[in-house]
């Protein structure tokens, strides 16, 4: 049995206790009144909030990104909770903007609206963003979404597959998954990894199947690759499939809010709202997780699904890391993102060369970085799942374990001694550097 089929019955019975919470608990609250209590709101963001300027609201205007608008995905845990959080308790209206959300349903869809400006922000895992990079289209990663989130190879319950080892004595078996997705880049990294063939004629072939039809298995597909929430939802609620193969091995997964360059070049201090506003989400999802997981349900396309299913995709990617997991890391990020380009250069779907410089030149940290100086959270020199110690290599596979949902139960302690630049307060509770 996988050892995530244990965490996630684990994931279940709790995520179950944060619906009956939510249950309870209420709506979201008139956040102006939170804010009016004192320095810093309940969930610990400082107040008063930085407005954005005038002139950037004019800039912005000439544009035609007035409202500015968001595209985000829908299906994808994690950073479709920070976007809904924002967007539903409208964090940035806050900070003095018009702005407006969009759903989509992969990383690709994403592109082609962001790549004509019609969103001027957008999300995507780390085989999208390269073939953003590779159109040339000027965009800056600003932050860090969803760490290690879980890609799996996923067979029908009555399937003679039991490990990804076993697709080395089939012909043609044929896996659905979205082209052009990290899920693909994970699936073709282990099947070279574990010498299985791609093609006409040989152990697989891939076929472009949308994470909306994955979900039923359907008949004619040997295997599905999602990504959670999918994966999550097929093996542990529906229970209508089981994981024979996850990523962690093959690729330390990245996933990015990026924004236009013009943004960066022209109205920084909307940039400033955009990182605040999204780490300001990712706590306030900390201290209430019930309600985030109502907040998700009111959204067309989370509506039918499970609560449970919700709350436990909380805690895996939004309590379960430090908060600090948002911080970009360009020079790791580069080192792995180099062997997708790799991988797509070998099978001519590039069109420039991109170098790891240039992958690492394509991160705008200062903006976290700054946001995390603002609530006295020392910057973290590595990723926070690394654990002190780890003998592996970014960019070097296999990777031995690192810190996910699967390998330590418990959630990240934060904050550690040496994590706080100055005294924080969360949830009534302060804490004091150390």
């Amino acid at each position: 049995m996988d050892r995530r089929d244990d965490v996630n019955r684990r994931q279940f019975l709790q995520g179950t206790a944060a619906a009956a919470l939510a249950a309870s608990g209420g709506m979201v609250g008139n956040i102006a009144a939170a804010h009016a209590q004192g320095a810093a709101t309940e969930w610990g963001f400082p107040q008063p909030y930085e407005q954005v300027s005038s002139r950037s609201i004019d800039w912005l205007r000439q544009r035609g990104w007035w409202p500015m608008r968001f595209g985000y995905q829908h299906p994808w845990s994690g950073q479709n909770a920070l976007n809904i959080v924002v967007d539903r308790l409208k964090l940035l209206q806050a900070r003095g903007l018009d702005v407006a959300f969009d759903a989509f349903g992969s990383g690709p869809e994403v592109i082609e609206a962001f790549s004509p400006g019609r969103v001027q922000t957008g999300t995507g895992g780390n085989f999208p963003y390269t073939s953003l990079l590779d159109r040339g289209v000027p965009a800056r990663a600003l932050m860090n979404l969803s760490p290690n989130l879980w890609h799996a190879l996923i067979v029908p319950n009555n399937s003679p597959l039991r490990t990804i080892a076993d697709l080395k004595s089939r012909t043609e078996a044929v896996v659905g998954l979205v082209t052009g997705s990290s899920a693909e880049f994970y699936f073709q990294a282990a099947c070279e990894a574990e010498g299985i063939t791609i093609g006409t004629g040989r152990n697989v072939i891939v076929r472009n199947l949308p994470l909306s039809e994955q979900i039923a298995l359907p008949a004619g597909i040997d295997a599905v690759v999602p990504w959670d929430q999918t994966t999550s939802l097929i093996t542990q609620f529906n229970k209508t499939g089981r994981a024979i193969n996850n990523h962690f091995a093959y690729n330390i997964y990245e996933a990015v809010l990026y924004c236009r360059q013009e943004l960066i070049d022209n109205v920084p201090d909307v940039v400033q709202a955009i990182t605040d506003a999204f780490m300001e989400a990712n706590l306030w999802i900390r201290l209430k997780p019930a309600e985030a997981v109502e907040q998700m349900a009111q959204v067309p396309q989370l509506a039918r699904a499970p609560r449970e299913l919700l709350a436990q995709q909380i805690r895996t990617y939004n309590t379960f890391y430090k908060p600090t997991a948002l911080m970009p890391m360009p020079a790791a990020h580069a080192r792995e993102s180099v062997r997708i380009r790799d991988w797509l250069r070998a099978r001519n779907r590039l069109t420039r060369n991109l170098s790891e410089a240039d992958y690492a030149a394509s991160y705008a940290p200062e903006f976290m970085r700054r946001t995390l100086e603002k609530l006295g959270f020392k910057v973290p020199e590595n990723h926070v799942f690394l654990p002190r110690g780890w003998a592996g290599e970014v960019g070097k596979q296999p990777y031995p374990d690192y810190i996910t949902a699967v390998t330590q139960e418990q959630p990240q302690v934060f904050p550690e001694p040496g994590e706080l630049t100055k005294p924080w307060t969360f949830g009534g509770q302060t804490f004091r550097p150390a």
